[in-house]
C-alpha cells in the first residue's frame, strides 16, 4: 500500500484555524482524489478529532472533561493505517513536542512516507497575535511581560515558534526534502488567498479538489478587548485556561464571537522589540538555507516589516478607560443574554447546545 502522511505541526497563529476548517469542509471531495482527512466518526468534526489526538499523544488534557482525549491518538493511527494515497494530520500544538513523542509518531506511522509541514510567520506579526491568543486561553500576563519571557525562551509559544528548534526535532530522522516550510505572506496575493495555495502545494493538493471555502479564522483581538479579557482572567483568580466552561463561555462566546467583531485598535509590536524579531528572522533564514528543507513561498516573508517611524504606537498595556468601557459594555450585554438563556430550563437554545455537547463528546 502506498501512503504519504503529511504532519502539519503548526505553528500557532499561522492560518491554522482556516486551514483545518477548509480541509474538514472538503473531506468528501478530497477523498475522491485520494486525500484522506482522518476523523473519528460522523459525529466528531475532523479538526476536533485532530486536536484530541494531539492532546492524547502529548499526554495533555484541556478544553474538556478529564480524560476526554484518551485513546484518540491510537484511533488516529488506526485511521491512517486504513488509508492509502495522501493523509493530512494537522494541529499546531504538535510543534513543541518532545523527542520521545516525535519518536512515537514516527514509529506508529512506520510504513508510510512521512512529511512534516511547518507554517511560519515573521515575529513582527506573530508575537502580538500569540500574546492575545494566550489571553484568550486564560493567561494574565501583560504584553511586555509576555515578550520578555519569549525573548528569554520561557514560554510555550516560544517553543512552538522557534523554527530551527522545532524542525530540528521533527526533521531529525527525515530527509530535508520531506520537511516543508510554508511561509505566511505579508500580503494576500492577487487571488486574495495566497496562503491557502501555499498549503496546497505543500500537501500536494490541487486547490480545485477543495472548492468549499471556510469562513472561520482565528482573528486577533484589539488592545481594548485583550486588556478587558486579561483583567477578567485576573479577577477570576483561577487557572481557568484548561477548563471546559471557560473554553465555551469566555473564549468561544465572548472572545471569538463578540470582542473579535468590534472595530478596534490592533495589537502591534513595540518599535524597540523589532531588533529581536529581525535577529530571529536572520537566524531562521540561515538555518533554512543550511538545512536544505523545502520552502513553499517566499523566504523573505519571514522578515518583519518595521512600522512607519511617524506612526503612533499604542501600548496594549495602557489602554484608556473609555476604550475598555466600550468593550466591557458589549461583553456585559452578551453575557447577560447568555445568563438569561441558561437559567431557562426549557430554552430551545439550551437544549440544542446540550445536544451538541453530547455529540462532540462521543
Amino acid at each position: 500500500m502506498s501512503r504519504v502522511v503529511y504532519l502539519h505541526i503548526g505553528a500557532p497563529k499561522t492560518g491554522t484555524t482556516y486551514l483545518q476548517d477548509r480541509l474538514m469542509l472538503n473531506q468528501a471531495s478530497l477523498s475522491q482524489h485520494g486525500v484522506t482527512i482522518p476523523t473519528k466518526n460522523r459525529f466528531v468534526d475532523a479538526d476536533l478529532f485532530h486536536f484530541r489526538a494531539a492532546l492524547d499523544l502529548l499526554e495533555q488534557d484541556w478544553g474538556g472533561t478529564p480524560g476526554h482525549a484518551k485513546g484518540s491518538w491510537e484511533t488516529m493511527v488506526k485511521r491512517v493505517r486504513r488509508a492509502s494515497g495522501t493523509v493530512v494530520i494537522s494541529h499546531e500544538i504538535l510543534a513543541p513536542a518532545k523527542p520521545d513523542k516525535i519518536a512515537r509518531v514516527m514509529n506508529d506511522l512506520e510504513g508510510s512516507e512521512i512529511h512534516v509541514v511547518y507554517s511560519a510567520r515573521d515575529l513582527g506579526r506573530q508575537l502580538p497575535a500569540a500574546w492575545q491568543e494566550s489571553i484568550k486561553q486564560g493567561r494574565k500576563w501583560t504584553f511586555n511581560r509576555f515578550l520578555t519571557k519569549v525573548e528569554r525562551g520561557q514560554t510555550w509559544f516560544r517553543s512552538a515558534m522557534d523554527l530551527p528548534v522545532v524542525l530540528g526535532s521533527w526533521g531529525a530522522k527525515l530527509p530535508p526534502e520531506r520537511v516543508h516550510v510554508v511561509t505566511v505572506p505579508h500580503d494576500r496575493g492577487p487571488t486574495g488567498n495566497e496562503l491557502w495555495f501555499r498549503f496546497c502545494r505543500a500537501f500536494g493538493i490541487d486547490p480545485a479538489w477543495a472548492p468549499l471555502d471556510s469562513e472561520r479564522a482565528n482573528r486577533s483581538l484589539g488592545i481594548a478587548e485583550t486588556q478587558l479579557l486579561r483583567r477578567l482572567n485576573r479577577r477570576l483568580e483561577l487557572p481557568m485556561y484548561r477548563d471546559a466552561t471557560y473554553d465555551s463561555l469566555i473564549r468561544e462566546l465572548l472572545a471569538q464571537e463578540v470582542l473579535v467583531s468590534r472595530d478596534s485598535i490592533p495589537v502591534r509590536l513595540a518599535p524597540e522589540r523589532f531588533d529581536y524579531a529581525e535577529a530571529q528572522a536572520e537566524r531562521w533564514i540561515d538555518w533554512i538555507k543550511g538545512s536544505g528543507v523545502d520552502v513553499v513561498g517566499d523566504i523573505e516573508d519571514l522578515r518583519p516589516r518595521r512600522p512607519d517611524p511617524e506612526a503612533r504606537w499604542r501600548n496594549p498595556d495602557r489602554v484608556s478607560p473609555k476604550l475598555q468601557l466600550g468593550a466591557a459594555l458589549d461583553a456585559l450585554t452578551v453575557m447577560t443574554r447568555e445568563a438569561a438563556e441558561r437559567t431557562d430550563a426549557d430554552s430551545p437554545v439550551r437544549r440544542l447546545r446540550h445536544q451538541a455537547r453530547r455529540l462532540r463528546e462521543r
